[in-house]
């Protein structure tokens, strides 16, 4: 029997699935192997009637695809050209620092976990599945391939891999000049092709689930995996549907995060906050948040400390962090940098209730604390002020 290549072991896979089909198969014209600006070598594209009629695009590149032997042509030195993130439709770049200011990738901050020597690549290839139209019934629409090779150029160029819970944000429509609300992406095992072993490793098919940006913002105070399964109940496979509303406005839906959260807690222990900013004079604090990320951080604070999780806010080298304790103190972690708020649970319930998503100074008295809401400037990829939040 022949050998077979990563290639055939991803598309076999699928077959496994899908057996009367023929993989639409899409090839970069010049991939990274051969020096080009493609990390992918090819997405294959199918038709699937479960759920609803869909198409479902599938990587090929994340994962070794070819024996070692065959890599010693690539130049290991070959400087590849990644500043054109931006070329294809897609998702687009900002600067990598903001979390709320709509950078990116505002990614869990573990993204950059150390992946398995025993995995094929990066260990994952990416699935992303969209609802057909009677329109293109018979042609899969471009600009999810262009997506898929925009995410593979922020892996190639940072070594940041995606894993299941994970969640992005595009910065604007997953597919440009569209009015659609998704926004967002989370990541979780395909419910159909799961995880499979290669020749060069095991790897995991990871669908990439659109998802609308407050979508993301209530997984980020929930566990990823969790909120992607229960929004997979009310979406079949996670289909992605342009026209579509966010789920959080479906009372069914939004109780089911509600009992979630107050269940499991959080599991974003850290998000990145350009406005953020903390001062310790003496025993006295002050903490600077922006009026647009109030929500969000009260929500996550709660459901961390909640369950006696520990949560960090962080502007470039500013660390602040949140801890329950018996006694509600202020004090500086000097070995780590962080500014700490230690919070009774009647400090934080004061927290919760005295915060409100506009501008203005809130004082508390169960502890020595005050907080300066200020606006938040939202900026397009070219830093240009689109919106201010007060």
């Amino acid at each position: 029997m022949e050998a077979m290549d990563g290639f055939t072991y991803i598309s076999n896979r699928v077959k496994e699935f899908y057996p009367d089909q023929q993989e639409q198969h899409y090839a970069s014209i010049l991939s990274y192997r051969l020096g080009g600006k493609d990390p992918l070598d090819g997405i294959g594209v199918w038709k699937s009637e479960k759920g609803c009629p869909h198409w479902i695009y599938v990587t090929y590149g994340f994962t070794d695809l070819y024996d070692e032997e065959d890599d010693d042509f690539i130049d290991e030195d070959d400087s590849r050209d990644n500043d054109d993130f931006n070329d294809e439709e897609g998702l687009r770049d900002n600067d990598e620092d903001n979390y709320e200011d709509n950078d990116e990738f505002n990614d869990d901050y573990n993204n950059s976990e150390d992946f398995d020597d025993d995995c094929s690549g990066y260990g994952f290839e990416l699935t992303f599945r969209l609802k057909r139209s009677a329109e293109d019934n018979d042609t899969p629409p471009v600009w999810p391939m262009n997506m898929l090779q925009n995410l593979a150029r922020y892996v190639f160029s940072t070594g940041n891999v995606f894993a299941s819970g994970h969640h992005l944000n595009g910065n604007g429509p997953l597919a440009l000049d569209t009015n659609t609300q998704l926004t967002c992406l989370g990541f979780i095992t395909d419910p159909e092709f799961g995880t499979i072993e290669t020749v060069n490793g095991s790897m995991v098919f990871l669908e990439a689930v659109a998802i609308t940006h407050d979508e993301m913002d209530a997984m980020m105070c929930w566990s990823g995996e969790n909120f992607l399964n229960e929004l997979c109940r009310q979406i079949p496979y996670g289909i992605a549907d342009l026209s579509r509303t966010t789920l959080m406005c479906q009372p069914d839906f939004r109780s089911a995060w509600e009992q979630g959260v107050a269940r499991d807690g959080s599991s974003t222990s850290l998000i990145y906050l350009s406005e953020a900013q903390a001062t310790l004079k003496g025993n006295i604090g002050s903490l600077i948040l922006g009026a647009g990320h109030i929500v969000q951080v009260v929500t996550l604070i709660k459901a961390r400390l909640d369950k006696d999780r520990k949560f960090l806010l962080q502007n470039g080298d500013t660390l602040i962090g949140f801890e329950s304790s018996k006694e509600a103190k202020l004090y500086m972690d000097m070995d780590n940098g962080v500014f700490v708020i230690a919070m009774t649970k009647d400090a934080l319930n004061e927290f919760c209730q005295l915060l409100k998503p506009h501008i203005g100074i809130y004082t508390m008295t169960t502890m020595p604390l005050t907080i300066e809401v200020i606006p938040t400037n939202i900026r397009d990829s070219e830093g240009n002020i689109v919106e201010t939040i007060e």
